[in-house]
C-alpha cells in the first residue's frame, strides 16, 4: 500500500499532539510532507512551537513544521486556553523545541505542495481553524482541483455547540474560512462534535497510554488527564473527547467510522448562531451534498489503533 500524502493543518492543542504522534507513528498508511501551523487554541508562536515539541517527542525531528496565519480572515482571534492552558500544552514541562521552523510561509508550503504533487495525491487534515486553508486557496484558486480530499476536525450537528450554544470552536474562530473551504468544492470528510464525543478518554483508556511506560505514553496520559478536567466538568462525562486524532484514525481505519453525505453551510452572519455547521442531516433540502459528515466511531477499536501506534513512537 503506498502512503498516503498528507498536510496536517493545526493549531495544538493536547489533541491536535495526538493527531499528529498519530500521523507519524504510521509510516506505512500515513506521508506526512509537512504540518502548518495556524493560530487556534492558542497563538501562533505557541502553536507552531507546540507543532516542533510533539515532533521531536515522536522521535521525528526532520518533519517539515511551517508557521501560517496569526489571525482569522476577517475577526479576532478567539482562543481556548481555558480548555488547554496557557501554552496549549499543559501538563508536565516540556522543553523548548531545538528543530527548526521552516523559514517559508505555511500558506506558501501549501500551494507550492499542490502544484508540485501530482494532482490528486495530496490529503488536506485541517485541525484547528481553516484560515490556512481559505487563504491558500483564495491567492491560487488553481490547486483546490488538485486535492485529493480534506479530512477535517470541525463543526457539529446534533452536538451543537462547545464555544457558544450553536458553534463548535474550530468553525468559530474563523467562519469566513471555513465557508470557503465548505464551498469549494473539494471532496470533504468532517469529524464533528457528534462523533469526537464518542471517543472519550476513559480511565482504563488512559491507563493504556501509561502502561506503554514510554515517553510518548506518559506524555499522552498525562496530556489527557490534563485537558480532560474540562469537559469531565462541563459535560459530566466519564472523559474528555479525542477530537482531532478522529482525522488521521480515519484515514488509516475508516471501517471504524460511519456517516452520510450530506449539505453542510456555514453561517457566517446572524450573531446568535455565527459559525453554525447548518447539517443537512435529514436531507430536507435540495441543497447538494458537499460532505461526508461522520456520526458514529467504534470507540473500542478507535482506541485500540491509538494505543498501537503510539506504541511504536
Amino acid at each position: 500500500m503506498t502512503p498516503r500524502k498528507i498536510i496536517i493543518d493545526t493549531d495544538p492543542g493536547q489533541d491536535d499532539a495526538v493527531a499528529i504522534l498519530l500521523a507519524l507513528a504510521s509510516p506505512e498508511e500515513i506521508d506526512v510532507l509537512g504540518i502548518t501551523a495556524v493560530a487556534g487554541n492558542v497563538p501562533l508562536a505557541l502553536t507552531e512551537k507546540n507543532a516542533r515539541i510533539v515532533c521531536e517527542l515522536a522521535g521525528k525531528p526532520d518533519t517539515l513544521v511551517f508557521a501560517g496565519c496569526d489571525a482569522p480572515m476577517k475577526r479576532k482571534l478567539v482562543t481556548a486556553e481555558h480548555v488547554h492552558g496557557k501554552t496549549g500544552l499543559d501538563g508536565p514541562q516540556l522543553s523548548a523545541p531545538t528543530m527548526p521552523l521552516q523559514d517559508q510561509h505555511a500558506v506558501d508550503f501549501i500551494i507550492e505542495t499542490l502544484r508540485t504533487e501530482p494532482s490528486g495525491t495530496v490529503t488536506l487534515c485541517p485541525i484547528g481553524p481553516l484560515t490556512n486553508i481559505a487563504v491558500a486557496f483564495e491567492r491560487a484558486p488553481d490547486i483546490i482541483a488538485r486535492v485529493q480530499e480534506i479530512v477535517l476536525m470541525g463543526g457539529a450537528y446534533f452536538e451543537v455547540g462547545n464555544i457558544t450554544p450553536t458553534a463548535e470552536f474550530n468553525i468559530y474562530v474563523d467562519p469566513e474560512a471555513a465557508k470557503i473551504v465548505f464551498g469549494a468544492g473539494v471532496p470533504l470528510v468532517v469529524m464533528p462534535l457528534d462523533v469526537t464525543h464518542k471517543a472519550l478518554t476513559t480511565k482504563p483508556r488512559i491507563d493504556a497510554f501509561r502502561a506503554m511506560k514510554t515517553p510518548v505514553g506518559d506524555m499522552v496520559a498525562a496530556w489527557t488527564d490534563f485537558f480532560e478536567r474540562f469537559d469531565m466538568e462541563k459535560y459530566g462525562s466519564e472523559g474528555a473527547p479525542l477530537h482531532d486524532p478522529c482525522t488521521i484514525a480515519y484515514l488509516i481505519a475508516p471501517h471504524l467510522f460511519a456517516g452520510r453525505h450530506i449539505n453542510v453551510e456555514i453561517e457566517t452572519e446572524s450573531p446568535l448562531t455565527l459559525g453554525m455547521t447548518v447539517a443537512d442531516w435529514w436531507r430536507v433540502t435540495d441543497r447538494p451534498a458537499n460532505a461526508l459528515f461522520i456520526k458514529d466511531i467504534a470507540a473500542e477499536g478507535f482506541f485500540e489503533l491509538l494505543a498501537t501506534r503510539l506504541a511504536r513512537l
